[in-house]
């Protein structure tokens, strides 16, 4: 009877699990579906979910009109850009406070956590003011700086919470043995955190190919990248819901594309330590 009820509760929580899964994805899926529609079956009602004619026009439109593959590659290098910038960063600040904290380690992880909940508009104007004094208005660089600034608090605390789960002692023993600073982050740190510091980099390269709102307020053309493509076909005279759908598609078909083939990667990585 026990078994019973136990096999009941499982295949319970495994259709809620698809369930909640098959909701999440259909968005992505209606807004793939919507793409190969004409524009008058996009905004048909009743909505046609499969019986339409399909085609494939509106990629064909979207390609002419504008320059993906610049606003793809402006994605790539921004995102990774980022990421890598914040590693850089992050991996010696993490390893300060996880082997070395201090009385208030605890109080200025919380402090940087807190600042991912300032609302970004709050900050537009004088960031913008700032860049154009620079010149970095519609740059990669800028643009690149500003998205690790704002994941460098999450890229931290991930480290960190890898960082932790590493026994110092290893690190004391490669101390002892003789191993400058240097070392010990790159040859003894950096090889046991590759879980963590993969599943890290991949988590903020998602992050940054997503982030609209700078990138909408920070660039224009020339270091526009996909979130900006997509934008550009929302105008005064309406939504072009069909082509609208087909650069969504194609802005992130890369990304899931990436989140498919690394996700045994990013689970390994942020359950890492989970079960000692």
């Amino acid at each position: 009877m026990a078994r019973k009820i136990s096999d009941t509760r499982r295949w319970g929580f495994t259709i809620l699990a698809w369930g909640v899964a098959l909701l999440i994805f259909f968005p992505i899926l209606w807004t793939i579906l919507t793409s190969f529609k004409s524009e008058a079956d996009a905004i048909a009602s009743p909505p046609k979910f499969l019986f339409f004619d399909w085609t494939t026009q509106n990629y064909a439109e979207v390609q002419s009109r504008s320059p993906y593959f610049r606003h793809f590659m402006n994605s790539v290098i921004i995102s990774v850009g980022s990421t890598l910038l914040g590693l850089l960063i992050a991996i010696p600040a993490a390893w300060s406070m996880a082997f070395q904290p201090a009385k208030r380690t605890k109080d200025l992880l919380m402090w940087m956590l807190s600042t991912k909940m300032m609302p970004a508009a709050g900050v537009l104007i004088p960031m913008y003011l700032l860049f154009r004094s620079w010149g970095l208005l519609d740059t990669r660089m800028g643009i690149t700086v500003v998205l690790m600034l704002i994941n460098l608090p999450i890229i931290t605390w991930m480290l960190y919470t890898y960082f932790r789960e590493i026994p110092s002692e290893i690190l004391e023993a490669a101390r002892m043995d003789g191993a400058s600073l240097k070392n010990e982050i790159l040859h003894v740190l950096t090889p046991m955190a590759v879980p963590g510091i993969a599943s890290t980099l991949l988590l903020n390269v998602i992050l940054a190919w997503n982030e609209a709102f700078w990138t909408l307020n920070l660039t224009t053309s020339k270091a526009a990248p996909l979130t900006t493509f997509i934008a550009s076909y929302s105008s005064p005279e309406g939504l072009f819901y069909a082509k609208l759908s087909a650069a969504s598609t194609m802005a992130i078909a890369p990304i899931l594309i990436l989140g498919w083939f690394s996700q045994k990667q990013l689970v390994r990585g942020l359950t890492f330590g989970a079960v000692k």
